[in-house]
């Protein structure tokens, strides 16, 4: 059920942009962003419920004004009255005070709980089922909208969490929201800005896109419609711009893969971008790593060479985090099903690092260094416990490696040819060791290094996954099919 919009009521004074509005969540225990029209030069007086107090800002020569108001501990429902010393009253009710974060991307955000065509999502039957259990999950989404110019409004309202609004609500966001609310207990806020099949260049501002140093800026000019630069920031990141959030996730790239080489600068990009915006250069973001898929064929590598980007970005910017999806890929569907456990992913981060929670595992496996012995390649891990060692005090490394045979490795010696390796899994070292007979003396070892690895399996007792990864930074001539005459 959409919320009735008492902002923009023709008999008020005080006009508010579509984000400020009844049904809202503001983020709790900080100063948020506040900001409307009034008549020019006029008083605007703020009165909170959660608060006697009264706040009081004026307006400009050309009607707007923008003020902070501070918050108290999550709770609600409230009302906000606005006024600028007229008979008319503009007053949001049902406001309430937790936790908001914005979540932006492609088609795998905007992917809603009832799925697209033929393509369902795990578990969103359920979850939409489920809506009236989490009365205090909100839900915003930015319509659709490009411009060449920045647009400060748009035209939608807030939801509450009802069979229907769940069902057609980004998947991503909501069951990374509906995490927080079980964990934290407090009302959650979801703003969605999302458009499928759109790069990331189109959610930057110009600025923000100039200053991005760039191999093959060429790839750029020619987009047009939603995906030519900073249309969709303008139409659909500035009506949102700067309303009090905790943080950030995000799913995109798939777009951006023939321009893989040029990825991690303009992800970095945007975050400083965006965290400028808010007015937070330490504000939280987490990525999720695109999923393997067929593409131009499941043994290419460009899928892989992109996801190195993705890893370099998070690895170089400060309060980032990335989920891996090596495990939910689907080989002829780019929208994975399995929503909800990329959405946990990115929620035990958040969970670990901004609201103190210990002992969830938040970081998956990653490579770490290996080293060669009678024609055998150990390889070492981060995020991963000592062998021997369950009782390490740190907790992001209280997780070890599922005991399987491990598959999807591969080795080259110096003639820099790769071969299909086996491999295992020492007991309890958490440590793989690979090998080929091919290879007698492997120097570099490569892990669903491809478009689409079927056998890749390695995966973590508390169900996180291994990213692709490669130890070699040789040249790729596999990277896409031949071009044909």
């Amino acid at each position: 059920m959409a919320l009735a919009f008492c902002s923009m009521m023709a008999t008020a004074e005080v006009k508010l942009p579509a984000v400020i509005g009844s049904g809202m969540v503001l983020q709790q225990q900080t100063d948020v962003n506040l900001w409307g029209e009034a008549k020019a030069n006029a008083k605007v007086v703020i009165a909170p419920s959660w608060t006697k107090q009264k706040f009081t800002t004026r307006a400009g020569s050309d009607g707007q004004w923008k003020t902070v108001v501070p918050t108290t501990k999550a709770g609600g429902p409230y009302t906000i009255t606005f006024s600028d010393g007229t008979k008319q009253k503009t007053v949001l009710t049902d406001v309430l005070l937790g936790e908001v974060w914005i979540c932006g991307g492609q088609s795998n955000m905007e992917m809603p709980v009832g799925g697209f065509m033929s393509q369902p999502v795990e578990g969103g039957i359920e979850a939409s089922l489920e809506a009236y259990k989490y009365p205090d999950i909100r839900m915003f989404t930015v319509p659709r909208c490009t411009s060449d110019t920045p647009v400060f409004d748009c035209d939608t309202t807030w939801r509450l969490s009802t069979p229907l609004t769940v069902r057609t609500f980004s998947a991503m966001a909501y069951f990374f929201g509906r995490e927080l609310s079980r964990m934290l207990g407090v009302p959650v806020g979801l703003i969605t800005s999302n458009w499928g099949g759109t790069v990331i260049e189109a959610w930057m501002s110009r600025a923000a896109i100039d200053a991005t140093p760039r191999q093959r800026p060429q790839y750029e000019t020619g987009r047009r419609g939603p995906n030519a630069s900073s249309v969709l920031y303008n139409g659909m990141i500035c009506p949102i711009k700067g309303f009090t959030a905790k943080g950030f996730i995000w799913y995109q790239g798939e777009a951006n893969r023939g321009a893989w080489m040029d990825y991690a600068e303009l992800q970095k990009s945007l975050i400083r971008n965006w965290r400028t915006d808010w007015g937070n250069l330490a504000m939280p973001f987490y990525i999720t790593q695109i999923a393997p898929y067929c593409y131009e064929g499941p043994q290419w590598r460009l899928n892989a060479l992109f996801i190195d980007q993705q890893y370099k970005a998070a690895d170089e910017t400060p309060h980032c985090g990335i989920a891996s999806t090596t495990d939910i890929g689907e080989y002829g569907i780019i929208h994975p099903a399995k929503k909800q456990p990329i959405a946990r992913r990115l929620a035990w981060m958040a969970l670990a690092d901004n609201y103190g929670f210990e002992g969830l595992p938040c970081r998956s496996p990653r490579f770490k260094s290996f080293e060669e012995k009678d024609g055998k390649l150990t390889l070492h891990f981060h995020n991963l416990t000592h062998a021997h060692n369950y009782t390490v005090s740190d907790p992001t490394q209280q997780d070890c490696f599922l005991w399987k045979s491990p598959k999807g490795f591969e080795v080259a010696g110096a003639d820099r040819k790769f071969y299909p390796a086996k491999a295992n899994m020492p007991w309890s070292q958490n440590t793989i060791e690979v090998w080929s007979d091919s290879v007698p003396h492997p120097v570099a070892v490569r892990y669903a290094y491809r478009n689409w690895d079927g056998e890749a399996n390695v995966i973590t007792q508390t169900g996180l996954p291994l990213p692709s990864f490669r130890t070699d930074d040789w040249p790729i001539d596999d990277l896409v099919p031949p071009q044909k005459k």
